[in-house]
């Protein structure tokens, strides 16, 4: 049999959780029972074994890394030492590793990036395009050179780690992908989302600063518009090539 995928939860909210898991699994191209989630915001939280699954997610979420640390909530300082435990182990063991958006925060700052608020960006659509790195990354074999993703991000990657790779940037945003090792990928943009996932998460987050509440018909209409349906092909890659 083989072994599941580990999805690494760090959204409070039961609903926008719930949705990430089942986009996840459904843009790998795999069952949703074959994706184990943990949740490390869940009072329940157990550590996991990382390589005990054929490759680890770690999803996005509400907080923001950068904030201060005395400006953090009790529930974020202990969410974000968890996922430093596991994404540790992630980097030692060469686990193979894809993170979406927040997990720009959480894994490369531990590596040495500088990540703050330099080239955040509202809930919209961008045009992403693979560097020349990105072009003869084998996980980006069969994504198309340029392609529309959807972002909504309060930080980004103002400079990447030493000794990752850029796989693929945007303007204004520079660090779109990048790899870390031979197996660990972060994307700032989120394969997991088609419109109307990007809905449901706009209504659930609709106060938290990503775009102005009073314009949410106005974002709903702009995002429409765009399809991002080689986006997901990311994801379909890692499962293909880890699975």
């Amino acid at each position: 049999m083989r072994p599941p995928f580990l999805l690494i939860s760090s959204r409070p909210e039961q609903r926008a959780a719930d949705d990430e898991h089942s986009a996840v699994a459904r843009h790998m191209g795999v069952p949703v029972e074959r994706v184990v989630r943990l949740s490390a915001t869940d009072d329940a939280y157990a550590p996991p074994d990382p390589a005990a699954f054929a490759g680890v997610l770690q999803g996005g979420s509400p907080f923001t890394g950068s904030t201060p640390l005395e400006e953090q909530s009790d529930l974020q300082r202990r969410t974000e030492d968890r996922l430093g435990a596991v994404l540790d182990q992630v980097v030692a063991a060469g686990v193979p590793f894809m993170g979406l958006c927040y997990a720009v925060g959480t894994l490369t700052r531990r590596l040495g990036a500088v990540v703050d608020h330099t080239y955040g960006r509202g809930t919209s659509a961008v045009r992403v395009e693979l560097t020349e790195a990105g072009r003869t990354d084998p996980l980006l074999a069969d994504v198309p050179v340029a392609f529309d993703a959807y972002v909504g991000h309060h930080e980004a990657v103002t400079v990447a780690p030493p000794g990752s790779v850029v796989l693929a940037t945007s303007d204004p945003t520079p660090v779109q992908m990048l790899r870390v090792g031979a197996d660990q990928y972060v994307t700032q943009f989120h394969p997991e989302l088609d419109t109307a996932g990007l809905v449901r998460r706009m209504t659930d987050y609709l106060h938290s600063g990503y775009f102005p509440a009073e314009e949410f018909e106005r974002v709903v209409a702009e995002i429409s518009r765009v399809r991002v349906d080689d986006a997901h092909g990311v994801l379909a890659a890692f499962a293909r090539r880890y699975g």
